[in-house]
């Protein structure tokens, strides 16, 4: 299966998110085969991004959103686990400090965009802004953002001109020379009770649960329309949205790190040449190491 195209939405229809599958592709049952290939593909991102951080001249963004406990965490550490520290870092979004609100809401984002080189990833990134705000408006009055005062002015049309902005935000990254690539780890609700249950009943996985998200699980339905919407408006053929079967944890890190590879090998990454004046500086570097007696 090509995952990157099986997976790809590029926005020209609505998404229908309720209607999309979050269980393994019956053909990827065996977990033992998946990790063999989840391994491969570790090995070969070691290499791409070898060679991206040689060359220095694109950088690559990775967008993880998803519900609590789909698996953000656990993709990350085990897909990139073979990258160079050196050429990866990794932004975890929380709630926005008081002097992040009195700027405007990308402020703290663009400061978190990798320099051409490196891999960047977002967990949760600037769509929090039109997801968590979405569902909770009163967010955005809190945040005293421009003449709104009222939730009832935190309406479809405010998140269309965010939506605008994510488009315009995005493609401006593109331009200079960034790969922005976006997961949704599309979970079913019955899968996340599961998880939350063994976060509370496995002592070792208590520290991950949190009352609020018990209150965040009651507005599943209120989230499940949010990212629809998200997805929908912000996909385009340039930087479209992944949306991963989620239920299976193994089966979702082997379709993000096909992704992933197959996104970077499209670039055109290759390990800098050198001209004949740094050609001859090598030999005479070698040279002058043969002629050492010790």
């Amino acid at each position: 299966m090509n995952f990157e195209k099986h997976y790809r939405y590029t926005g020209k229809q609505k998404l229908g998110l309720t209607k999309l599958a979050t269980a393994v592709d019956p053909e990827f049952e065996d977990e033992k085969v998946i990790k063999a290939q989840i391994a491969k593909n570790i090995k070969q991102l070691t290499e791409l991004q070898g060679k991206l951080y040689a060359q220095d001249r694109f950088g690559v963004l990775v967008i993880f959103q998803a519900m609590d406990a789909a698996g953000k965490d656990s993709m990350i550490r085990h897909i990139m686990s073979g990258v160079n520290p050196q050429g990866c870092e990794v932004t975890s979004f929380k709630q926005p400090t008081t002097k992040e609100i009195a700027h405007d809401y990308l402020w703290r984002i663009h400061d978190r965009v990798p320099k051409r080189g490196m891999i960047g990833i977002f967990n949760r990134s600037y769509y929090e802004d039109v997801l968590v705000s979405r569902v909770h408006p009163e967010i955005i009055v809190n945040e005293h953002v421009g003449e709104i005062n009222d939730k009832k002015q935190v309406d479809d049309a405010f998140f269309e001109r965010r939506f605008n902005d994510l488009r315009y935000f995005e493609d401006y990254l593109q331009h200079n020379g960034y790969l922005v690539l976006k997961f949704f780890l599309h979970m079913s609700k019955a899968e996340q009770k599961q998880r939350f249950i063994r976060r509370i009943e496995i002592p070792s996985h208590n520290w991950k649960f949190s009352a609020a998200d018990i209150q965040e699980r009651q507005y599943w339905d209120d989230y499940q329309r949010a990212y629809d919407d998200a997805i929908t408006k912000t996909a385009t053929k340039a930087t479209p949205w992944y949306v991963i079967p989620s239920d299976s944890k193994w089966y979702s890190r082997l379709c993000v790190s096909e992704i992933i590879n197959q996104r970077l090998s499209e670039l055109p990454l290759a390990y800098p040449s050198l001209d004949a004046s740094a050609q001859a500086q090598l030999k005479t570097a070698l040279e002058q190491l043969d002629r050492e007696t010790d």
